[in-house]
């Protein structure tokens, strides 16, 4: 087999600079062990000593767009032309410019570069616009090894995609000093097995990819109050100590096979051969116990030699040549590269190192690269491949569970959590943090708005003056519930605790006697500064993903079961969490649950071509799924003069949609409470019904449609009021025999709602109100939407021009015109709603009728209800239900298990039971008049399938 052609444009540039005097010859095939063996050999044999000590150097770049003229860029090109650098550890940067720029410095090398970086919490630690995880101890905080696995494997495969082979994590360091500075949440635990299991796991997350895992900071970085980034640590554990603690995450790691160790800038004096010799240079540490001792055969790299830990004792050169005699293989991020290089070859030349030494490292290098193919291909980053691998929706939901599963609630006094809206009215929201944006936290707010209209938001931080102090003070004396967000993280240059002046504030802050709620978004040990706060939780990050998850438990819209993996001194243990089952609907993305986002993309399609078709004006489609609303778009516009766009909170005339939400949905829950029966028959509670012809008929005729009524009457071109139509409908006589056809008949649900009004004593809108749509929090359904407020009505859209009944524009009033002339309440129409609300209805139904921490109706009732009851139609009680044969506006491929209904104005609310999930179609397909949409049956259907065909 040929060798490879980048092997041979190495051999080739060496040749040039001199440092090969004749081509190695091969014989066979390169990938067998003889002819690798060969190649190492030939390059260590002939390349001279400068250029092989070049190759343990690891110099850091930044993955962005670099001007050939840009000084930066000429100092990378020379060190990798020039100094014939091994390799490069990126810095921050965005995924097109790392990538670009490492195609660039691959081509420029005459040995391929060996790509390194930090990703301790996935490959958006280093570059934006990758997927970010939750920090470490977050993820142990799940209670789920497989989480850290898929962590590694996710943040391998996107690291791999722009070109880098050896991840710089995990982080396997045991948090045993909460005053530690630099580790904290970068550590899964204070315990060292749990660090030692979730650490394997995510090695073997990476290095299922075939990337490098790197354990460290060996032997342990937890146990310090010093960053040895500032300055140099002094532990003075003896062996004894270190061998039952702090190397036992590592022997997990090397029982897992992790390629290579960094080792940490730490001097043990009890244990290393000088008292304040940085492990990184003392073979005590490196030779003796990580290598000869637990037995390690791969790549040892150094932590950065640009930290104060080691420049402040040691020169450029020295510190690597002792690093080397210590057993490091790698020099990590030199302060002075060239200098270093320098001053290594004056090392060897005077005999204080040996190149045998220089050559074991080189040659480990060597094979390293070959092992992964380097020598046998151009090494260039696949740009076009990129947004196909990396931040993809998988990723991001395997980032999004993880994050919802980390959230962790400690404290839970006056049983605050889940949050429930109608208890806590107003709510305020301060975040305290170092920053001087002024926003920090802001979006911590947004995600609580998605589950309370009344959040309001204030930022504490360095820009504070005393008069917005005081703001904030006069907020928390009329807010009902304030919730702190502590966005302050750890890093050694202060204490890891709250300021003086954030300590201040805060004790003002709970002046106001205010329930209270304390959230950690960085560092779990704040709360302990804060005990009087009624609910402690920790978020564990300042992302979007963590602010999200910490908003969804707090309200009740995830399960919650992180379980703490350190202690708090004084205050937690290992181990303490209060779980919570999930209880309202939550909003996420498609991949969460198992649902395809690219599938649900063409629900859009469909509606913009209907837009096109003009079956209707606008609309809003939604999808729930296991809990979640994972689709929620809007499209088109409220009228055909495309002036006002549609947004996915806008209400809409739901039409016979109330048949279920209301009328059906209350006699569910007064037959659960045994004040009504489905025998029960109609003459007791209408008199005009003790008929021979009518006596017989029973509450479950009417729910089947089945009673023998007609499918309506027009009545208001006569009857224009409310007791006057009711008196009609009444005295309506029977078409069929009772039980003996199927006729869909509004008439029967206007009785039924008075049927409840007579048991209830309230109307149908006030019961509902008050049993469900308030307290299930569907703030945006009601009757009547001009007796809401002109806020409410300015989010209805219009249904049609009236001229029959001169009603004009019919705008924030019921359509239909028998619930218009009935004041706009009626058991068959006058509901108004959003996709949000319909969602929770749903929820309910599909949670067999629990919502929040109430059981509104049973799930005897609910199956009863929803199962089929008629051989005539197939229907439930009061819900439509999936055809078992031909077309259903359900679709094709939803279950036989699926119930829902439609309503004329162009509405479709399908739950599809044995698939947990609902799609929800709000449309005004009779703007401007009932003559438009005739084609709406068919895109019911499509969006349906769309939305089932998702389901992966």
């Amino acid at each position: 087999m040929r060798f490879g052609i980048r092997a041979l444009q190495a051999i080739i540039i060496l040749i040039i600079f001199g440092a090969v005097t004749q081509l190695p010859k091969f014989s066979g095939n390169k990938s067998s062990t003889s002819s690798n063996s060969n190649f190492i050999d030939s390059l260590v044999e002939n390349t001279n000593l400068r250029d092989k000590i070049g190759q343990l150097f690891i110099v850091s770049a930044f993955g962005e767009f670099y001007n050939q003229d840009d000084r930066r860029y000429k100092e990378l090109v020379d060190m990798v032309q020039k100094q014939h650098v091994g390799g490069i550890i990126f810095m921050r940067g965005d995924v097109y410019g790392q990538a670009i720029l490492t195609n660039k410095l691959q081509k420029l090398s005459s040995i391929p570069l060996w790509i390194t970086q930090d990703m301790e919490y996935g490959a958006a630690m280093r570059i934006n616009g990758a997927t970010r995880f939750t920090p470490a101890m977050g993820v142990a905080s799940t209670g789920n090894k497989y989480n850290a696995f898929l962590m590694g494997q996710v943040t391998a495969r996107e690291a791999k995609a722009v070109g880098v082979h050896q991840v710089f994590a995990p982080v396997i360091d045991i948090n045993n000093n909460v005053a530690n500075p630099v580790i904290n949440i970068r550590s899964f635990s204070d315990d060292p097995i749990i660090v030692g299991e979730y650490g394997a796991a995510f090695i073997e997350g990476v290095q299922s990819e075939g990337l490098v895992a790197t354990a460290k900071h060996f032997p342990g970085h937890g146990d310090t109050m010093v960053d040895s980034h500032i300055g140099l640590p002094v532990l003075n554990h003896n062996y004894a100590h270190l061998d039952s603690v702090e190397l036992v995450p590592f022997r997990y790691a090397i029982d897992s096979d992790v390629r290579s160790i960094m080792s940490a800038h730490i001097a043990f004096p009890n244990i290393g051969s000088e008292p304040e010799l940085p492990s990184t240079l003392d073979p005590t540490i490196l030779s003796d116990i990580l290598i000869d001792s637990l037995n390690f055969k791969g790549l040892v790299v150094t932590d950065g030699l640009d930290m104060k830990g080691i420049t402040s004792k040691y020169s450029p050169g020295r510190a690597v040549v002792k690093a080397l005699l210590a057993g490091a293989d790698i020099m990590l991020m030199s302060p002075d590269t060239f200098t270093a290089i320098n001053e290594v070859e004056a090392a060897v030349k005077n005999g204080e190192i040996t190149e045998e030494r220089i050559n074991k490292s080189f040659r480990k290098v060597l094979e390293w690269k070959l092992s992964f193919g380097l020598f046998d291909k151009d090494n260039q980053v696949d740009i076009n491949s990129l947004d196909r691998i990396v931040n993809t929706k998988a990723n991001n939901a395997v980032a999004t569970n993880i994050a919802h599963e980390s959230v962790t609630i400690l404290k839970n006094d006056k049983d605050i959590v889940p949050i429930n809206p109608n208890d806590y009215k107003r709510i305020l929201v301060v975040s305290i943090s170092e920053g001087v944006a002024g926003n920090t936290g802001a979006s911590f707010a947004g995600a609580m708005r998605d589950f309370h209209p009344n959040v309001s938001f204030h930022a504490y931080d360095k820009r504070t003056s005393d008069r917005d102090i005081q703001n904030i003070i006069r907020s928390a004396q009329s807010a009902d519930l304030v919730v702190i967000g502590a966005f302050v993280g750890f890093n050694s240059s202060r204490s890891i605790q709250f300021s003086r002046s954030q300590l201040s504030f805060l004790h003002k802050l709970k002046r106001s006697k205010k329930p209270s709620v304390l959230i950690a978004f960085g560092n779990p040990y704040l709360l302990s500064e804060l005990p009087e706060t009624d609910v402690h939780a920790i978020g564990w990050y300042n992302t979007a993903d963590q602010t999200h998850a910490v908003a969804h438990a707090l309200f009740g819209a995830h399960d919650i079961d992180g379980k703490l993996t350190i202690s708090i001194p004084g205050y937690y243990n290992i181990g303490d969490g209060i779980s919570f089952k999930q209880e309202v609907m939550g909003y996420g993305d498609p991949e969460e649950v198992g649902l395809s986002s690219t599938a649900l993309y063409k629900i859009e399609d469909i509606l913009q071509e209907a837009i096109r078709d003009s079956v209707f004006p606008g609309a809003v489609a939604a999808v729930v799924k296991d809990g979640q609303m994972v689709f929620n778009k809007a499209v088109g516009y409220w009228t055909y003069d495309k002036i006002k766009a549609t947004k996915n909170d806008d209400v809409f005339d739901l039409a016979s949609i109330t048949k279920v939400m209301s009328t059906t949905t209350a006699a569910m829950k007064l037959i659960d409470e045994g004040k009504l029966s489905l025998d029960d028959e109609v003459w007791r509670f209408i008199p005009e019904y003790r008929t021979p012809e009518k006596e017989h008929i029973k509450i479950s005729d009417l729910l089947l449609h089945q009673s023998g009524l007609p499918p309506f009457r027009v009545y208001v071109d006569s009857l224009k009021t409310r007791p006057e139509i009711i008196e009609a409908v009444r005295n309506e006589p029977l078409t069929y025999k009772t039980g003996t056809e199927y006729v869909y008949s509004d008439l029967g649900m206007i009785l039924l709602a008075e049927i409840i009004e007579t048991i209830t004593s309230q109307r149908i809108d006030a019961y509902m109100r008050r049993s469900f749509y308030y307290p299930m929090d569907m703030s945006s359904t009601y009757f009547n939407p001009k007796r809401v407020s002109r806020w409410y009505v300015d989010r209805v859209h219009p249904t049609e021009y009236d001229e029959l009944f001169d009603r004009g524009l019919v705008h924030a009033q019921v359509h239909d015109e028998r619930a218009y002339f009935m004041d706009g309440v009626a058991g068959h129409a006058g509901l108004f709603s959003t996709t949000a609300d319909i969602g929770k209805y749903a929820t309910m139904i599909l949670n067999n009728g629990r919502y929040g921490e109430t059981q509104y109706i049973s799930p005897e009732i609910v199956q009863q209800f929803t199962s089929k009851q008629s051989d005539i139609s197939g229907r439930g009680f009061g819900f439509d239900r999936k055809s078992a044969t031909g077309f259903s506006s359900a679709g094709q491929i939803s279950s036989n298990n699926t119930v829902g209904h439609l309503g004329f104005t162009g509405t479709s609310m399908w739950i599809d039971k044995e698939n947990n999930m609902a799609v929800i179609l709000l449309t005004n397909r009779v703007y401007p008049s009932r003559t438009f949409g005739k084609r709406i049956g068919q895109i019911r259907a499509a969006v349906a399938d769309a939305a089932f065909s998702a389901i992966k």
